[in-house]
């Protein structure tokens, strides 16, 4: 009989050891398992690959405790955080084509920091429970195939600094619902087919970077924007109206690109004397003309503009070539007129002390007369990119490299928009 007790009593010990123990010592938290599992099921199975990451998940094992092993080799992080168990704090898949959808996947992830699934072709819609990942700092889905519109209960992300929902098939509107994202700073959704107008997130105070370029926005530009903000790129939109007053308050900015969008009426002069601003791009639009800064632009740090293909008028600027920094210059395909400034000439060839010189000027496509300005005709072809082709001039013959490129107008087409003649 105490031989019979002792059996059993070793069979329960043996069963405890076996069965209770290994789940007592897993190290990956049971919820965070689920999930993983979720997202693997989620994605078409002739979509991975060979030694990519999902294929060396493998569940019959603890993931974070084979991470880095032969059978969970890479695709995610995890952190003890929580009572002696790990919990999946980053999923960051490789470029390796993955496709399918996020649907199936609960996103029930509390301690998740970053998701990134970015150049792959995951599709569908985006799922509004990503908004359960609410220690979320990073979100990144760019250059998939995702649809449908932008879930609003993103907004509630109030932890993310970065979210990256760039080159996908997202339509509808940018949600009201992201003046939420307190936290943001960093706004890419360039290259889908978002519309509608761009709201006012005045209370994303930490934004830096805004890209929504390529998408079909269409209204004014918002008037409230992050005083944070370095750059702002809204090029190949419907944008329309002018340029808000508001943009000289961004002490911050560096590049403003409202290239190709419906843009009218004068460029304001801050942008000429902005205490930042280096890159300014307005090509492409229907301004008519230009406003000039009080100090000439002779405090600017003003390094590339470009203003070409616009509907501009009147004599070039006098105040363009004061500006110590500026380098680069277009100001192509205007409707501009009169003789070419001396100012302009000299900063190519002789800038002088401490002034940079035009290692772009492109005048080409206007209406200018006269004769070439006597310091150009010294230039040489590998000095600087000069174009004065398509003009009005007198004696610009082909042997100069800056009138190459397209023949100057005939004098019918000179004298019916204006006198050659100044």
């Amino acid at each position: 009989m105490g031989v019979f007790k002792f059996f059993v009593s070793s069979l329960l010990l043996l069963v405890v050891v076996n069965g209770v123990l290994p789940r007592a010592e897993s190290k990956t938290y049971w919820g965070d398992i689920q999930v993983l599992k979720q997202l693997k099921d989620g994605v078409e199975p002739n979509s991975v690959s060979p030694g990519s990451c999902l294929s060396s998940w493998d569940f019959t094992v603890d993931p974070c405790d084979s991470l880095f092993s032969e059978r969970f080799t890479c695709g995610f992080r995890c952190d003890g955080v929580v009572s002696g168990l790990s919990r999946v704090t980053e999923v960051s898949l490789d470029s390796a084509g993955y496709a399918g959808s996020l649907y199936s996947t609960s996103w029930d992830l509390p301690y998740l920091q970053a998701l990134d699934l970015s150049n792959n072709f995951f599709s569908g819609w985006i799922p509004g429970s990503l908004s359960n990942l609410t220690r979320l700092t990073r979100l990144g889905l760019s250059r998939n195939a995702f649809s449908g519109e932008i879930p609003a209960s993103i907004g509630s992300l109030s932890s993310l600094e970065e979210l990256y929902l760039d080159n996908n098939n997202l339509q509808g509107s940018i949600p009201t619902g992201f003046n939420g994202l307190v936290s943001l700073k960093r706004l890419e959704i360039q290259s889908n087919n978002i519309s509608g107008e761009f709201p006012e997130l005045g209370s994303l105070k930490n934004l830096y970077f805004l890209d929504a370029s390529n998408n079909a926005i269409s209204g004014y530009l918002p008037t409230t924007l992050s005083p944070s903000l370095v750059q702002i790129s809204m090029r190949n939109n419907m944008i329309e109206g002018t340029i808000p007053q508001s943009l000289k308050d961004l002490s911050f900015l560096q590049v403003l690109d409202l290239s190709h969008n419906k843009l009218a009426g004068s460029v304001p002069y801050f942008l000429f004397n902005h205490q930042s601003l280096q890159q300014l791009t307005l090509a492409f639009n229907s301004f008519d003309s230009l406003q000039s800064p009080s100090n000439l632009g002779t405090q600017s740090e003003l390094i590339a503009v470009d203003l070409s293909n616009n509907e501009l008028q009147g004599w070039l600027p006098p105040f363009l070539p004061l500006m110590p920094k500026l380098s680069a210059l277009s100001l192509e395909n205007n409707k501009l007129s009169g003789m070419i400034p001396a100012q302009y000439a000299l900063k190519a060839v002789l800038p002088g002390s401490g002034i940079s010189p035009f290692a772009r000027l492109l005048l080409g496509g206007n209406y200018l007369f006269g004769p070439i300005p006597g310091p150009l005709l010294v230039l040489k072809p590998d000095t600087a990119n000069v174009s004065l082709a398509d003009n009005c001039l007198i004696r610009c013959p082909l042997r100069f490299f800056f009138c190459q490129g397209a023949d100057q107008k005939s004098l019918m087409e000179c004298n019916s928009f204006g006198p050659v003649i100044p």
